[in-house]
């Protein structure tokens, strides 16, 4: 193909045809990188750190976001963990003046009978949505659910734990036979832990990700309760950094919620037909951009040089 054959796959009605995608379809980042974004209406270009509009800068600026969903619960009696929020962070422009729907969602609600728990809620921004962490198995009577990351698998039966969200979460901890403990639910960054083999532990929650290492973890997964006393000592599973409630350590004992604010992972409950797990954490959004104020909405706040807005409820984002 000769260079005037490429070079016409580039124009066409004698305009300049960019290719074109959306926020969240991007290709990988490389410097002069240029193309049409339908999301925010915008030509754009990767200026080796960021993507940028080209034209009035002053009319458009760069955030870096993170978007985390509600957690999942924890299951009901001998339970797998509650799986994280789905988990999405990277960095768009915004159009000055534009008002920017934000939606927050809550965490998955406890179960009192078998089946009855629930996944987080999803939350978006920015045309960009994390999906809702998936809740916990019930013990081996009710599977646990897929979503932004997967819910622990329960004790009782062979099983896997459910799959996570490519890009935003991660699939749920298995267990690995009749005699195993349950799965602790996934985080960001990690699959939930499987059961302890042939001895009613419950597996750990995947680990979350610390957002711009500021040193907040967001979107661990909850931690299994214990199973029958196959053999002594059972120790349930902690929940993973980011939120992750802990499962039942002792018979009765109730799984512990995910932290509000982080889409964390609520803990399963231990074994007893009457043990609920832990409710899935709330999620949540923040935006930043280098320098002082220049949007509004959310809790705002400044350090290192940028401005915080911080979303823990829905709102507008006005930029």
């Amino acid at each position: 193909m000769s260079q005037a054959d490429i070079f016409a796959g580039f124009i066409r009605n004698n305009a300049l045809n960019l290719p074109q995608w959306t926020t969240g379809t991007r290709p990988s980042p490389a410097t002069g990188l240029m193309g049409y974004n339908t999301t925010l209406s915008i030509v754009e270009v990767y200026n080796g750190t960021s993507w940028v509009a080209v034209g009035d800068q002053t009319n458009s600026y760069t955030i870096d976001y993170l978007i985390v969903a509600g957690g999942g619960a924890g299951g009901f009696d001998r339970a797998g963990g509650g799986g994280a929020g789905g988990y999405l962070a990277s960095s768009t422009s915004l159009i000055s003046g534009t008002a920017y729907t934000i939606t927050i969602g809550a965490g998955g609600s406890q179960g009192t009978t078998y089946g009855t728990r629930t996944s987080g809620n999803n939350s978006s921004a920015f045309s960009l949505t994390s999906i809702g962490g998936g809740y916990g198995s019930d013990g081996g009577y009710a599977p646990a659910a897929s979503g932004g990351s997967g819910g622990g698998s329960g004790s009782g039966v062979v099983n896997t734990g459910a799959s996570g969200t490519a890009g935003q979460g991660n699939k749920g901890g298995d267990t690995g036979s009749t005699t195993s403990g349950s799965g602790g639910g996934g985080g960001a960054a990690a699959a939930g832990n499987n059961g302890g083999s042939g001895n009613g532990s419950g597996g750990n929650g995947g680990a979350g990700l610390n957002w711009q290492s500021l040193g907040t973890f967001y979107a661990g997964g909850g931690g299994a309760g214990v199973a029958q006393d196959f053999s002594a000592p059972r120790v349930a599973g902690t929940g993973g950094a980011g939120g992750g409630g802990a499962g039942g350590s002792t018979a009765g004992g109730t799984g512990t919620a995910g932290t509000v604010n982080t889409g964390g992972g609520g803990g399963g409950g231990s074994n007893s037909p009457a043990v609920v797990g832990g409710a899935g954490g709330s999620g949540i959004v923040i935006v930043r951009y280098s320098g002082a104020q220049r949007g509004t909405g959310g809790t705002v706040t400044s350090a290192g040089g940028f401005t915080y807005h911080t979303f823990t409820s829905s709102g507008t984002y006005t930029a």
